[in-house]
């Protein structure tokens, strides 16, 4: 089976609702459900997640963070981190935890070091997307840090799926349209039901995959497509079409209100690592 015929395959599978998900990964996924629900109270939250002892941990190190402690008091239980970060940014915390045991879920080194290296350009485009929204655009900085979070999680699937397929991801950079019109929509779209990401998400991350940057950048896509371009790692399956190459992305800059964006990203350069290590954690 050649690359094109199994994109469409696991494509057809998706599209019919048929994904093959790890069992850890299930498992997060009904904690989403459950965070998910309007009904959810933080003290239900801080219950279910300090039944996981890594995403507890992960936690209270991002409610510690400098993105989300500007007051510089540090916590220590679990209680009081979900209490600080409220529920929506939980949800954010749990698609980081799904995506990254969709990366992990299989036995092939090179899948996981491919894997890594594209949860180290999700992590930066999440914590790139979460200060752009809150400095520049001025869209929701907790939409845009789940946003960025999950913007490659079509990808992720993909390589949990690549050993059922042998050669399914190789050379995927060189040619990134065997990817683009032969199963990111159809397998993200998919793999977002699972994970119950809002419409507007989706159509902001649907116009990421496939739309320029627009400067000033406005609305979500193009917050996402700004925090995408600036990543100082690119994703290893495949340049999105029109991409700025990392080494390009630095000369990218423009006014916004008496500054520049440049003169933001270097007030915020201290937020955005330390956001970023918490998601490498």
């Amino acid at each position: 089976m050649d690359r094109i015929e199994a994109f469409n395959t696991i494509a057809a599978q998706a599209g019919r609702g048929e994904l093959a998900f790890p069992a850890s990964v299930d498992a997060s996924i009904r904690l989403q459900q459950a965070l998910v629900d309007p009904d959810c109270h933080v003290d239900t939250a801080a219950r279910l997640i300090g039944a996981d002892p890594l995403l507890a941990a992960r936690t209270v190190a991002i409610a510690n963070s400098v993105a989300f402690n500007r007051s510089g008091t540090p916590i220590s239980s679990v209680r009081a981190a979900v209490h600080r970060l409220g529920v929506r940014t939980l949800q954010s915390l749990v698609a980081a935890l799904i995506v990254r045991q969709l990366g992990s879920a299989q036995p092939d080194a090179g899948l996981r070091a491919k894997a890594d290296r594209l949860w180290a350009h999700t992590a930066h485009v999440a914590a790139l997307a979460q200060v752009i929204a809150r400095r520049v655009t001025h869209v929701d900085p907790d939409t845009a840090l789940f946003a960025g979070i999950v913007h490659e999680v079509g990808a992720f699937y993909l390589l949990s799926r690549a050993a059922d397929f042998p050669g399914l991801v190789d050379g995927m950079v060189e040619a990134p349209d065997d990817w683009i019109a032969h199963g990111e929509t159809t397998i993200g779209r998919s793999v977002f039901g699972a994970l119950m990401v809002p419409e507007h998400v989706v159509r902001a991350i649907e116009a990421m995959w496939t739309g320029m940057r627009a400067l000033p950048p406005e609305t979500l896509g193009d917050t996402l497509l700004l925090a995408d371009d600036l990543a100082p790692v690119a994703s290893p399956m495949h340049a999105r079409p029109g991409a700025t190459t990392p080494q390009a992305a630095r000369t990218i800059d423009f006014a916004v209100g008496d500054g520049t964006l440049q003169a933001i990203l270097d007030e915020s350069r201290v937020e955005v690592q330390s956001l970023h290590a918490v998601l490498m954690l």
